[in-house]
């Protein structure tokens, strides 16, 4: 009875999911970074964040937030200053030593609940990600779908996000593609960071339609 509304609601998520973001830079960069350990529980981090979305958006606060204007800025604001925090940290990435050595440091010196975190925060603090799912739960979604189908739906948002970005985790952290960006060094850290910062500039000055 729902699966036209559903898969409606899949490939509107699949084309957002899909488009180069914050979510997706922090991904890379701790894939490349640090390896598939801390990519992936970046990714779960994402994942897990999207039911902080989908629990307002249920409970009617996505609606509250994108109707004031002030409860909308410190949003905003807090995540371009998460994101520029971390951009110019990266920016500040110097020479690294011996490549082989180096990558198997960084794995170890990256703790889950750090990667997790990083994820988490990157995404649940995302204005653009709470004006998405709003506009998903009050336009694409109709009103009258039993909130036990809409659970279903932010489950499968979940999964769905932890899963591609688990993927983008596992071509980031292969060996071969990490000892690529290696011989970059501290350049591709740097890259990133300019990247943050830009996404995080361009957040900050994100407009309440």
């Amino acid at each position: 009875m729902y699966w036209t509304e559903f898969l409606t609601v899949a490939l509107i998520h699949l084309l957002a999911v899909a488009s180069p973001g914050p979510d997706f830079a922090v991904v890379v960069r701790e894939s490349v970074t640090h390896g598939r350990r801390a990519g992936t529980w970046t990714a779960l981090g994402v994942g897990t964040a999207i039911f902080l979305h989908v629990g307002y958006s249920l409970l009617g606060i996505g609606l509250i937030v994108s109707q004031s204007i002030v409860l909308f800025n410190a949003l905003k604001w807090a995540a371009a200053a998460y994101l520029l925090y971390i951009g110019f940290k990266a920016l500040r990435a110097q020479p690294a030593k011996p490549v082989a050595d180096d990558l198997h440091k960084e794995v170890g010196e990256r703790t889950a609940r750090g990667a997790f975190t990083s994820g988490f925060v990157t995404n649940g603090l995302n204005p653009k990600a709470t004006l998405f799912f709003l506009s998903l739960f009050t336009v694409v979604i109709n009103p009258h779908t039993p909130l036990a189908v809409q659970a279903g739906y932010g489950i499968y948002l979940a999964v769905a996000t932890a899963g591609w970005f688990c993927l983008v985790a596992m071509l980031f952290s292969q060996q071969r593609v990490r000892s690529g960006f290696a011989r970059m060094g501290h350049w591709f850290d740097r890259t990133m960071g300019a990247v943050l910062i830009a996404i995080g500039v361009k957040l900050a000055f994100t407009e309440m339609h």
